[in-house]
Order: structure tokens, then C-alpha cells, then sequence
């Protein structure tokens, strides 16, 4: 009976033990710091494009017939002048026979015209002659000179007919010429979208038949930034951009252009930005996909501080923290400070901030200047110093409401 007594009682002290300890571990609140550091800082404006040739030609058949040759193929270069492709000829060849005759046919018409007026210029002058002698009536004068005039003008249609015939000639040649499709600049074929022996047919619209891009050692991409950012991107700014073919290279360009014509996709609307890149290497293809990050802003050697901090904002009831609080030293990631850090900065305004310290088991406010931001750090000026630790967070107190519990003491690196 002793013995169950003393067990009851061991138990009773273990539990009353435990819960003393549990509560005395509950009251500990925890500062959560990251420390002032001096370094770069780089503002972007991130967007995703499409890399393209910076002129791109896509070559199509003016005429209509069977493909009876093709000279290149894909990734073929190609200059200037170089025949690509030829259509038969057949038709287009017969056509140029018949407006050659026509021709023919049209100056021969014109000769016949010429020798009927040189005909009635004779006869009129014989009739003028004899109306002077009294020997004809005027209305076969009148008549003589009708004949005349009415030469002239079928010589003047002849040579109409014969300028049409001409015309006509030219154009069956032109287009005979368009047999033989040439390339219009020095480039490389990208695309091919015919055969030998397919039929192409011109009637309505020029068929593509080639893409050809112009020098591929400069390119560019063409990349959408939201309209919220666009006010930040200026022509001449340092592109950084990578790609998933080479994703440990990191590709630079220029901002060139920033095109007027907004696009709205969702009821997003967004703006293309011309970045004009080098691609010596040629490693850089059209239609890649780059991630796109357009610097804004550059700094070198600044002091920054991990953005959690300026949205620390302590409660009333922390502001006096007690002595026996732990200190924990880390570098929270921004929105996950813990149960004291709000959304907003008390004395938060435009470009400027309050950073908390935590010394002598008391919070102490330090008015900051603010710079430019990369999402994770901010730019900071005002009385601090290289290494300084501020407050990102309070975590603790679970007696009170004030967060969970912390077991244990120490810095948490």
C-alpha cells in the first residue's frame, strides 16, 4: 500500500513538473533578426519572349505551274540573286510565242494603215487639183478628204493596238522570268513548305514556299511586359536573358524598341518590347523561349536589408519584451516573418520605413530611407551600420495568445 502511495505521488510531481515547465516555456517570446548587409542590388522588370531573325522573308511563287526543280533545303545559305527553285516553263513559254505574234501581227497592221493613208493623201490632192479645174464636184473633195482624215486615225489605232501588243509581250516574259524563283537577300532557308513535282497556284495569293532569315549572328526577342511595369522600361537598357536549351548561360541584349500598339489578352493589357541580341555563336535559334529580365535599375556597394524586416511591425503588447526573451538570428523569407509582423511598416510612407532593433530586451525604432527593391532585399540609407541585426519577426508567448510555443533557446542560423 506504501509503495502504490509513493508511486501516485512520484506521478503527481512528474506531471505537475511538466506542465510547470511546459507554461514557463510558453511565456518565452523570440525575436526572429536578419542582419544590415552591404552589397548590389539589381531592379528587373521579368518577362518571357520568343527570340526571332531581325528580318525574315518568307519567298513565294508569283506564278502558277509544277515545281520541276529545288535548289535548297533547310538551313541552306543563300545570297542574293541564288536560284531557289524553278517552275515549268511549258505554258508560260507558249504564252510568250502568242504575245510575240501578236506583236508581229500588230506592226503589220500598222504598216497597212500607213500605206492606206499615204493612198488617200493621193487621191485627195488629185481631187483638190480637179475641184480647181472645175472638173469634179465638191462633195467628191469632200468625200476624198473624209477617206483621208479616217486613215489617219486607223493608223493611230494600229499603233495603240500594237502598244497593247507589245504590252502584253513584256508581261508573258516577266512572268516567265517568275519560273525561276530567286532569293531576295543573303540569308538561311528556315522553312521549306514545298516539294519537288507539287503544284503551286498564285490565282488569289503568292504561295510561301521559303522562310528565309537574314543574318542569324543578330537577332532579337520580342517579349510582353505588363502595363503596370512598362513605364519602368526605357530603349537602351541591359537585357539578361536565358534559355532551356542552355540553361547555365546567361545572354545579354538591349531594349531597342517599345512598341505603341498595346495587346489585351484576359483583360490584360501589355506592350511588346524589342530587345536586339547578339548570337555570334549562333547558338541562339528562332522561336526559342527566353526568360527575360530588363534591368531598371542598377546598384553597387549599398546597404540592404531582407524585405521581412520592413514589414515588421510590432504589436503594443511587445513592445516591452521581458528578459528572459530568446534571440534568434536568421533571414525569414519575405510574408513569413511570423505571429508580430504584419503587412504593412508603422511609419511606413513613400520612400521611407521604420526598421526595429532589439536591444536591452526592448524594441527601438530606426526611420530608414528606402531605394530600389529585387523582391527579396531593399535598398536602405539612415543611421545604420554594416551588420546591424533588425527585427523580422516575434514569434511566442502561447499563454497569451501571442503565437506558438518555443523550445529551446539560442540563435537559429
Amino acid at each position: 500500500m506504501k509503495k502504490m502511495l509513493w508511486l501516485l505521488l512520484f506521478l503527481a510531481a512528474g506531471i505537475g513538473g511538466f506542465w510547470f515547465l511546459q507554461g514557463k516555456k510558453n511565456d518565452v517570446l523570440v525575436v526572429d533578426t536578419t542582419a544590415v548587409r552591404r552589397g548590389n542590388l539589381v531592379k528587373a522588370v521579368s518577362s518571357t519572349g520568343t527570340l526571332e531573325a531581325v528580318n525574315t522573308v518568307n519567298v513565294g511563287a508569283q506564278v502558277s505551274g509544277t515545281l520541276n526543280v529545288i535548289y535548297v533545303d533547310y538551313n541552306s545559305v543563300v545570297k542574293k540573286g541564288d536560284l531557289l527553285a524553278e517552275i515549268d516553263p511549258s505554258l508560260l513559254r507558249a504564252k510568250v510565242e502568242q504575245a510575240r505574234a501578236n506583236v508581229l501581227a500588230a506592226r503589220a497592221k500598222v504598216q497597212e494603215a500607213q500605206a492606206d493613208v499615204r493612198n488617200a493623201k493621193k487621191t485627195r490632192d488629185r481631187d483638190k487639183e480637179l475641184f480647181g479645174r472645175n472638173l469634179i464636184a465638191e462633195s467628191e473633195l469632200d468625200s476624198s478628204q473624209r477617206d483621208y482624215e479616217t486613215s489617219l486615225a486607223q493608223v493611230n489605232s494600229a499603233r495603240a493596238s500594237l502598244a497593247q501588243a507589245e504590252a502584253a509581250f513584256q508581261y508573258e516574259e516577266t512572268n516567265l522570268g517568275y519560273t525561276k524563283i530567286t532569293s531576295p537577300i543573303n540569308g538561311v532557308i528556315t522553312d521549306r513548305a514545298v516539294d519537288e513535282g507539287q503544284t503551286v497556284n498564285s490565282s488569289q495569293t503568292a504561295p510561301d514556299l521559303f522562310t528565309i532569315a537574314e543574318d542569324l549572328t543578330k537577332m532579337q526577342v520580342a517579349t510582353e511586359v505588363d502595363e503596370a511595369d512598362i513605364g519602368q522600361v526605357k530603349p537602351g537598357q541591359v537585357v539578361e536573358f536565358t534559355v532551356d536549351a542552355y540553361p547555365e548561360l546567361a545572354f545579354e541584349g538591349k531594349v531597342d524598341e517599345i512598341r505603341l500598339a498595346p495587346n489585351t489578352s484576359d483583360n490584360v493589357v501589355s506592350y511588346t518590347v524589342i530587345v536586339q541580341v547578339g548570337n555570334p555563336e549562333l547558338k541562339l535559334m528562332p522561336g526559342m523561349t527566353a526568360n527575360v529580365s530588363i534591368i531598371s535599375d542598377k546598384r553597387e556597394g549599398v546597404l540592404k536589408v531582407a524585405s521581412s524586416a520592413l514589414r515588421f511591425s510590432p504589436s503594443p503588447e511587445t513592445m516591452n519584451l521581458p528578459e528572459n526573451s530568446g534571440v534568434a538570428e536568421g533571414s525569414p523569407a519575405p510574408g513569413k516573418g511570423g505571429g508580430k509582423a504584419r503587412s504593412d511598416n508603422a511609419g511606413s510612407v513613400s520612400g521611407k520605413a521604420t526598421l526595429w532593433t532589439y536591444e536591452d530586451s526592448e524594441l527601438r525604432p530606426i526611420a530608414v530611407a528606402l531605394g530600389i527593391s529585387d523582391g527579396m532585399y531593399t535598398e536602405i540609407s539612415g543611421e545604420l551600420r554594416e551588420g546591424m541585426e533588425v527585427v523580422t519577426a516575434i514569434t511566442g508567448g502561447g499563454e497569451s495568445g501571442k503565437g506558438g510555443a518555443f523550445f529551446g533557446f539560442g540563435r537559429r542560423r
